[in-house]
């Protein structure tokens, strides 16, 4: 009898409890405060420019370079209430490499094969974003800084009636610029993923290019320059 006794309190007390409402503590909004350090891999699509030191030329003058990239990034946020305002460091490795007709100014002149192959970006960078979504998981964000780039290459005469081609090499270092935009998705305390788009732009300096003939009649063109640019 007294162990029936303990056994129906028992029971009722487990009733009782059952009929408590559980009390949930409101989940935390998500704070993108904090520094950050992250890697990146992605595609692009760049240009170089060849000015023609002949006049206008048949063929443009330009480069184009599709790329590989791959990179890692490091950062500090700062938020107020849904705005986040940060500072932004990365660097990218690219395989990027590319040849075009240049400095064909007329179908008299022996034109070149311009090769240039973007090796290294970095860039520095503010950026200021709004966070929204289920507590403020997403971050949408624009960017904006100062980039450095190194870019490769050669300018190879085409053929030159049998003598040996003609041809110069550069590279160089540049400092430019950069605009972006992004969003960020946060998945645990820990981790994020984000997609972003970045356009950046260098001047460049002035490259030597080789000396070549014209024809007819016939004349040797002596070194020149070239202005280069990228994007």
């Amino acid at each position: 009898m007294a162990a029936t006794t303990i056994a129906l309190v028992a029971s009722g007390a487990a009733n009782a409890a059952d009929l408590e409402p559980e009390v949930k503590l409101p989940p935390a909004v998500w704070n993108w405060s904090g520094g950050y350090i992250g890697g990146h891999v992605g595609g692009g699509y760049g240009q170089t420019s060849f000015s023609n030191p002949y006049g206008p030329s048949i063929y443009g003058g330009i480069v184009d370079t599709p790329a590989f990239l791959a990179g890692g990034q490091i950062g500090y946020n700062w938020q107020n209430n849904s705005w986040v305002f940060g500072l932004e460091l990365d660097a990218s490795g690219v395989v990027s490499e590319s040849t075009n007709t240049c400095l064909a100014a007329s179908g008299f002149v022996v034109s070149a094969n311009c090769k240039a192959g973007p090796h290294v970006f970095a860039t520095a960078t503010g950026r200021v974003g709004y966070a929204f979504g289920a507590l403020g998981r997403t971050l949408a964000y624009l960017k904006g800084g100062v980039a450095w780039q190194n870019n490769q290459g050669d300018i190879v005469n085409n053929f030159e009636g049998g003598g040996p081609q003609e041809k110069t090499h550069f590279g160089y270092g540049r400092i430019g610029g950069t605009i972006g935009l992004g969003v960020e998705q946060a998945l645990t305390p820990a981790w994020s993923v984000k997609a972003e788009y970045d356009y950046l732009h260098f001047g460049g300096p002035s490259v030597v290019t080789p000396l070549t003939v014209q024809g007819p009649p016939f004349a040797v063109l002596p070194a020149n320059t070239t202005s280069l640019s990228s994007d």
